[in-house]
């Protein structure tokens, strides 16, 4: 195998698989390095909304992933203590389904497809334990494969796609530019025989300082997720103790006003239950001399707001393009830098600082539960609210429509 690449992506899953796609697009010769082996699994909520199958369709994956068949949703339940915002999402460029699909499904899927690209040479079972930097610059990697033996490969470029946690990150010193510590410890665990009232959908309560997020999935599975304050103890070491039989009291004495705990108590867990204790939502420079992040690398966000995996597809996108309209990258680190940072801020920035709501232990103000309430019984504003999810609207949308609304009753 050569040891001479245009790139070295480093995490070849949803982030690093997307990338690999979109420059062997734009003609760039590829080495894609993943440490693990499919398929495999990680702790995930793994959902996409309709404007990330937009762009799966676009990169000729779709099909593939439906094929497994794992059921696409249109729908959403949410609850807010009491009030109720119940709707579809509205449609991007046609699409009107959204789909979780399990990690063990998808990221061999994305990882194959890029593989099969003609530019992308892609390994698997290599561990990268260092970068190999020259002049200040990035220049390549080392790696570690199976048996233990270690290899250098060099590039032009090297991209870290290898989550939150990112080592590619920790050895270019990449600047943190924000961080948010969660207030919540987080399971997720997968269950069948899960019912749901009406259509198939997702479903998000946040009920006090308790929260359920809830998908649809493959195997004809439910995957479902709770949150509770790091700071409960109780909770804590029950969980640590026993995780199946704490998630299912949480669900019994957290969500007694809804009837979520009557449909899980009819469910059978599959697989155990897993834990985050504690996690950053952060933001990084994204771009520097001889490299770059995508993915969560560059920014982890709370998966309450369900936005990780549109933002490594869109992110691939972006730093391919970007890459593809300098000819010179060694002259143009910063302009590039910046330019990527610009991109990605204005697209993502909001629903980072969304997720930076979500993630602080902060009950719903008299206000809030006001304008819940609106949104819940407004078509147009549901419609708007989970346009948000989507980008299908924006934020200031949603809020210069609440305040005109608040004004037209007050007139009245």
């Amino acid at each position: 195998m050569r040891n001479q690449f245009d790139v070295i992506i480093v995490g070849g899953r949803v982030a690093g698989a997307a990338t690999a796609y979109e420059l062997s697009k734009k003609g760039y010769k590829v080495l894609l390095v993943e440490r693990g082996k499919f398929p495999s699994d990680i702790l995930s909520t793994h959902n996409f909304f309709n404007n990330s199958l937009v762009m799966l369709k676009e990169m000729g994956v779709l099909g593939t992933l439906l094929a497994t068949g794992t059921p696409t949703y249109k729908r959403v339940f949410i609850q807010f203590d009491d009030q109720i915002i119940d709707g579809n999402f509205p449609e991007v460029e046609g699409e009107p389904n959204c789909l979780c699909i399990r990690r063990t499904h998808l990221d061999q899927i994305l990882f194959y497809h890029a593989a099969q690209q003609e530019n992308v040479t892609a390994i698997q079972r290599y561990r990268v334990t260092d970068v190999v930097e020259e002049n200040g610059a990035t220049v390549g990697i080392l790696a570690v494969d199976q048996n233990g033996i270690e290899h250098e490969y060099r590039a032009n470029l090297v991209i870290g796609a290898d989550g939150r946690n990112s080592l590619v990150r920790k050895k270019v010193n990449s600047e943190k530019l924000k961080s948010v510590p969660t207030d919540f410890a987080s399971y997720v665990g997968y269950v069948k025989n899960f019912t749901q009232n009406g259509k198939r959908s997702a479903e998000f309560y946040k009920i006090k300082d308790k929260l359920i997020i809830a998908f649809p999935t493959s195997d004809q599975l439910h995957v479902i997720g709770i949150m509770f304050p790091l700071e409960d103890k109780e909770w804590m070491e029950r969980f640590k103790g026993n995780p199946e039989e704490a998630f299912r009291s949480l669900v019994d004495s957290g969500f007694e006003n809804t009837d979520f705990p009557r449909r899980l108590q009819a469910a059978s867990f599959e697989g155990p239950v897993k834990g985050l204790l504690g996690y950053d939502n952060d933001w990084y420079n994204g771009m520097g001399k001889g490299w770059a992040l995508v993915g969560d690398a560059l920014s982890f966000k709370d998966p309450a707001v369900g936005q990780g995996m549109h933002d490594a597809l869109y992110g691939a996108r972006v730093l391919a393009e970007i890459l593809s309209q300098h000819q010179d990258w060694s002259i143009n680190w910063d302009d590039m830098a910046e330019e990527y940072k610009q991109q990605m801020t204005t697209k993502m920035m909001a629903r980072f600082e969304m997720a930076c709501k979500f993630t602080k232990n902060i009950p719903f103000s008299e206000e809030q539960h006001l304008v819940n309430q609106l949104i819940g019984s407004n078509p147009e504003l549901t419609q708007t609210f989970l346009g948000i999810y989507n980008y299908a609207s924006d934020p200031i949308e949603l809020e210069i429509k609440i305040g005109s609304l608040i004004e037209s009753l007050q007139q009245k």
